[in-house]
């Protein structure tokens, strides 16, 4: 990292430095730790019905970034394989949210046990010394992760962001 005159860190190169961590750690999650059992996309979209709880389909298609005929296509197969399913909206009985399944929920903590596991197996492989750095470094930057992670769904979420 490099520093200014002052000694203090300069902030540009230390924003480069964070950002290219962090796309080290997305490419591992997802070229080392993605289960290929189902789509990215539709591990999304499980994962947000999930959280968010049962959706439009046309907000799952914007969410995600795909088109409505395409999401439509993946609620499908979603459906078939009984890892959503479709119910009316409360509100307005000529719409149909899409709501996670119970196998659905399933699915995804089977999901995450299994990258668990083999994060668990890839951290044994480091040194006591590494190993304690990141666990240092993860509670030290945890809270910042999460506001990351806010402040991108928010911007994500926003009109006229092309955040992606």
């Amino acid at each position: 990292m490099q520093q200014s005159g002052s000694g203090a860190p300069d902030a540009p190169a230390a924003r480069e430095d964070v950002a290219e961590a962090l796309e080290q750690l997305a490419f591992l999650a997802v070229r080392h730790l993605t289960n290929r059992d189902i789509s990215f996309t539709a591990a999304s979209t499980l994962g947000r019905l999930n959280r968010e709880g049962p959706a439009r389909l046309t907000a799952l298609a914007s969410d995600e970034g795909v088109t409505q005929p395409s999401m439509t296509q993946l609620i499908q197969r979603l459906e078939r394989q009984g890892l959503v399913t479709r119910i009316a909206d409360p509100a307005d009985g000529r719409v149909v949210r899409v709501a996670i399944t119970d196998d659905g929920r399933a699915l995804l903590a089977a999901r995450r046990r299994s990258r668990t596991a083999q994060l668990a197996e890839l951290l044994a492989t480091l040194s006591p010394e590494d190993e304690e750095a990141l666990a240092t470094a993860v509670r030290a930057a945890g809270p910042a992760f999460q506001r990351l992670v806010e402040s991108a769904a928010r911007a994500r979420r926003s009109p006229g962001s092309n955040a992606s």
